[in-house]
């Protein structure tokens, strides 16, 4: 039942329009387990200056959660550093997150580390290749 609900809630999960993609770039399970994560791109596919939607559940039950403070940092693990700008993030309702302006400033592999405060405390470090 719980992985029926997660699947409604990704094929349901793109609606806040914004040209992200139908199907996540990636999904996730939070580094201590507490939360589940799907994560579209605009433009699909993830882009040098991009935006990011996080749709977060609760890894058990598969419910959204509202309510988080999220931040995410672009990092290039090859070159040692990060973004010169931090990204912008909006809560959307519906366990969805929005970050814009996630610059990845030359291509290669990035991660986005993600980091979730409030009613829930993890974090999330998920790599993308940029072109």
């Amino acid at each position: 039942m719980k992985a029926l609900v997660f699947a409604a809630l990704l094929a349901c999960s793109s609606s806040s329009g914004g040209g992200f993609g139908a199907q996540p770039f990636t999904t996730a399970t939070s580094d201590g387990g507490k939360l589940s994560v799907a994560l579209y791109s605009s433009p699909d596919p993830i882009a040098r200056v991009s935006s990011v939607e996080l749709v977060v559940t609760d890894a058990t039950s598969g419910t959204p959660v509202d309510g988080l403070d999220v931040s995410i940092e672009p990092f290039m693990p090859a070159m040692g550093h990060g973004a010169s700008t931090q990204p912008t993030l909006e809560a959307k309702g519906g366990g969805v997150y929005i970050a814009t302006n996630v610059l990845m400033v030359m291509p290669g592999e990035w991660q986005l580390r993600t980091t979730f405060a409030g009613s829930v405390s993890d974090t999330l470090v998920t790599s993308v290749d940029v072109q």
